[in-house]
This record gives structure tokens, C-alpha cells and sequence, in this order.
């Protein structure tokens, strides 16, 4: 007796994407004949049948999310990933989490295996990978097929759905204005985060359209590649560069800045100002505490799944996608200096 067959098992032995072996057992137009015939072909062998199931979830609402992270040990994605399970609970939803450790290739697998899994909707931050090779072929077949996306952080353009984002550039523009007024004029900026990712890239832009409205303002800028150079990339850069202000465009390469600092015998902030991104625990329990821009994670996350669920609850043929912007906060801890001038930073 032949054991039984999963479509998981048929899509890996045809070489095919589970959608398209899904689709081919319920002759989709969208897939070609021959296509259709071969995963017949093999379902037939084993006598395959649907997950009754997963047929009937299929036919209904689920009252389940997909989600979708590029990684979990980030305070950020965490705090999102709270506010987001707190949010759908309140409405009577349970939630599917992924993780994609920044790879587009899983995140191709998660998408799919999430939708036959029958998830009313999804809710995604893109992987780094995602990003940096510009494919969305797989957000797109959601898109074809009317299953509801809010994407929030990193998103894309090239997708027509609901986002929901921080001003990244303004959160940036406000701290590096921060620490021109506290009297800092060689500020650099140093980040974890690849530059093809949207909110490293925007946070850069800001800092430099900031910088670039003040001649006696240098702006220095060190991308660190790999997790396991970190410390001595940061170390040898405060060697050899006179500075006397850090915006770490994510809370790891803020908080190694001040260990950094530390080692080599400056004082912070006397020597260097330091401001991060993420009120995580890094920010609430370096020495001295790090001030830093919050981006209000857990908010980020809550509102992705109010507006996901709104959608699901109230289809309409003419509903229309939006972006919402969640304000950021500058929060001024022990490691910048006070301000030096009279007016105030712009908080955002």
C-alpha cells in the first residue's frame, strides 16, 4: 500500500511551486495543458486527494493571518510581531508566524505554503534578499488573486497594497539636526543594514540632506557588511576618524559605537554623541543609556493588523490601498549632549 502523498511531496518531485500544482489539480486556466497533465499524471499514481480539510478552510474565512518576518531576534520585528498578535486576538484572529532570516528564497516557500494553508490574509516585512534582487513575483500571484497584503517597514512600491511605514527620512533628518544643534560638526553615520534596503537608504538620505545645509558640517558614512567584523570595523573607524557624533542607522551598530568608545578611552557624549534607531533593550541598558529614535514598534504593528482586518471584514470592489505613516519619536537619553541653541528639535 502506496503511503500518502502530501502536495507539498507533489510539488517537490514535479519541480513545480505548490500554488502551481494547487492550481493544476483544479485545471486553472492560468497553467498550460501540459502542465496540468503532468501533475494529474502523478497525482493519479498516488492517488492523491485534497486535504478535505483544507478544501472546506479553503471555501471560508479562517479567521487566521499569515505573517511574515525577515527575523525575530531584532527588538523591533518582535515588538511589531507583539502589537500585531495583540491586535488580531482583540478581533477574534489567530496568526501564522514565519521567519524568513532575511532570505528570498523562503520567503518565496512561506508565502505559498501560508496560502494553501488558507490564511485570510497576510501580513509581511520584507527579507533583506527580497529587497535586493527587486522580485515580487510571489506577492504578485497574491495580488492576481485578491488575498489581501498589508506590508509594513520594509515594503515595496511595485506592490499594490496597504503599507504601513515610519518616515524613516524625517526620523533620520530630526536626530542628525539634533546633534548639529548640540554643537556636533563631525557626524558619521554607521549602519548593519544593507544600503538596498528602503529604510537604511532613506535614513541615509536624511541624514545627508541635513548635513548638506551646513558648510562647517562633515558627514562621515561606514556600511559594515558582516555581523562578525562589527566591533573592530567600528573600533579602527573611531581610530582613524575625528569625530564627534554617531547616528547609528540601526540600535547594534549605536550600542557597539559606545562599547567601542569605551575601549578607546573617550567619554561619552563629552567626546561623541551617540543616537540609535529602535528603543529596544540595547538602547534602555547601554552605558550611558542611548538616545535614540523610536519608531514605536508595537503601534507599527498593531495598526498593520487593524487595517488588514478592516479589509477582511469589509470587502468592497472598489477598495483602495493606502499608506499609513506612524509617527517616530526622538527620545534624549545620557549619550548626546543638551542643545546648545534656543529652538527645539522637530520631534516626529
Amino acid at each position: 500500500m502506496r503511503k500518502k502523498v502530501t502536495l507539498k511531496q507533489l510539488a517537490r518531485e514535479l519541480n513545480l511551486s505548490i500554488s502551481t500544482v494547487s492550481k493544476s489539480l483544479k485545471n486553472d486556466h492560468e497553467i498550460s495543458q501540459k502542465t496540468i497533465n503532468r501533475v494529474h499524471e502523478l497525482a493519479n499514481f498516488y492517488n492523491y486527494k485534497p486535504n478535505a480539510l483544507a478544501v472546506s478552510l479553503k471555501s471560508s474565512k479562517t479567521k487566521t493571518i499569515g505573517v511574515i518576518l525577515p527575523e525575530i531576534l531584532n527588538h523591533f520585528f518582535a515588538k511589531a510581531l507583539y502589537g500585531i498578535e495583540q491586535e488580531a486576538s482583540k478581533r477574534g484572529y489567530k496568526i501564522l508566524t514565519c521567519i524568513t532570516n532575511e532570505s528570498y528564497n523562503k520567503e518565496i516557500e512561506y508565502v505559498e505554503m501560508l496560502n494553501y494553508s488558507s490564511v485570510d490574509g497576510f501580513i509581511v516585512a520584507l527579507s533583506q534578499e527580497t529587497q535586493v534582487v527587486d522580485k515580487f513575483d510571489h506577492f504578485k500571484a497574491l495580488e492576481r488573486d485578491k488575498v489581501p497584503i498589508v506590508m509594513f517597514d520594509r515594503v515595496s512600491n511595485d506592490i499594490s497594497c496597504d503599507k504601513v511605514i515610519v518616515d524613516d527620512k524625517v526620523a533620520s533628518k530630526n536626530a542628525i539636526q539634533y546633534l548639529v544643534d548640540t554643537g556636533c560638526k563631525k557626524i558619521a553615520t554607521i549602519t548593519t543594514i544593507s544600503n538596498e534596503v528602503s529604510v537604511a537608504s532613506l535614513r541615509l538620505e536624511g541624514a545627508r540632506e541635513v548635513a548638506d545645509m551646513y558648510p562647517d558640517v562633515i558627514l562621515t558614512e561606514l556600511h559594515i557588511e558582516s555581523s562578525d567584523t562589527l566591533e573592530n570595523e567600528i573600533e579602527n573607524f573611531l581610530k582613524n576618524n575625528t569625530i564627534d557624533a554617531v547616528l547609528g542607522l540601526d540600535e547594534t551598530a549605536a550600542a557597539v559605537t559606545i562599547n567601542m568608545s569605551h575601549k578607546l578611552g573617550y567619554k561619552i557624549p563629552t567626546d561623541i554623541s551617540v543616537i540609535g534607531f529602535t528603543d529596544g533593550l540595547l538602547s534602555k541598558h547601554s552605558f550611558p543609556k542611548l538616545t535614540t529614535v523610536s519608531q514605536h514598534a508595537e503601534d507599527l504593528g498593531g495598526t498593520a493588523a487593524e487595517i488588514l482586518i478592516n479589509q477582511l471584514e469589509n470587502k468592497s470592489e472598489n477598495y483602495k490601498v493606502s499608506t499609513k505613516i506612524v509617527k517616530t519619536s526622538l527620545i534624549i537619553r545620557d549619550s548626546t549632549r543638551k542643545e546648545l541653541h534656543s529652538h527645539q528639535v522637530l520631534v516626529d
